[in-house]
């Protein structure tokens, strides 16, 4: 959907950039779920999925090897594209929103993108 909304100038405004926690490194891999997470029951299954979890190592491999955080490449590496008109991630402190704040500050080249396209293959 991105590339279309970028040929036609359209913006988009993600709904859950961080997977509902799952890019934040709350849930883990074969760890049951805190019981504050943001992951509804009901799809609790579907997200903290073995091919979830193997994207997620993917993205935290990518990000470990350029020194940055998982937040840091969900946010601002979505900030970053063109058809994103803003991203709005949810925050339950001030310190959460700082950081938030932070992460969308990266922006990735065109061989950061690849290379995180190819990791997600």
């Amino acid at each position: 959907m991105l590339p279309a909304c970028e040929r036609f100038g359209l913006g988009q405004l993600p709904y859950f950039p961080l997977a509902s926690g799952l890019l934040t490194g709350k849930y883990q891999r074969g760890v049951a779920a805190p019981a504050d997470g943001r992951i509804a029951a009901w799809h609790m299954d579907a997200m903290l999925s073995d091919a979830n979890f193997d994207k997620v190592d993917a993205i935290t491999a990518f990000a470990s090897e350029r020194g940055l955080s998982l937040l840091q490449v969900a946010l601002g590496g979505l900030a970053s594209r063109p058809a994103i008109a803003s991203v709005i991630a949810g925050a339950t402190s001030p310190e959460q929103v700082a950081a938030n704040v932070e992460a969308g500050l990266w922006s990735p080249t065109a061989e950061d993108r690849a290379a995180l396209a190819l990791a997600l293959i």
